[in-house]
């Protein structure tokens, strides 16, 4: 399995910004993809994750209503759209897969993708 993560930029505080995961796996509809981010000298924390089949989804408290997670079936890909974006969301993020729905702790992501680095200006 792996993942190419992008999309990753500098933006001002309010702007918006779409990360992409895509993922290379025979059987990518049997995994659930996750985001994650880890801030300058902060722990790698959970954002949000998708079921690929089905579609559920699942979000940090941080980021709830300001950013979607969704797939893409015809370009293996899951997006991470990032909306009303504030300096603290500043971090590189990481997109990962497991075969286990839901699971928000990093260590139940055996698949992880490269980071795209995300910075937010205020």
């Amino acid at each position: 399995v792996q993942l190419q993560a992008s999309g990753g930029g500098l933006v001002q505080a309010g702007d918006s910004l779409r990360l992409s995961c895509t993922i290379s796996a025979r059987d990518f509809r049997t995994y659930a993809v996750g985001w994650f981010r880890q801030a300058p000298g902060k722990d790698r924390e959970f954002v949000a994750a998708i079921k690929w089949s089905g579609g559920l989804t699942y979000y940090a408290d941080s980021v709830k209503g300001r950013f979607t997670i969704s797939r893409d079936n015809a370009r293996n890909t899951v997006n991470l759209q990032m909306n009303t974006l504030k300096p603290e969301d500043t971090a590189v993020y990481y997109c990962a897969a497991t075969s286990i729905w839901l699971r928000v702790g990093q260590n139940s992501y055996p698949y992880w993708g490269q980071g795209t680095l995300v910075t937010v200006s205020s």
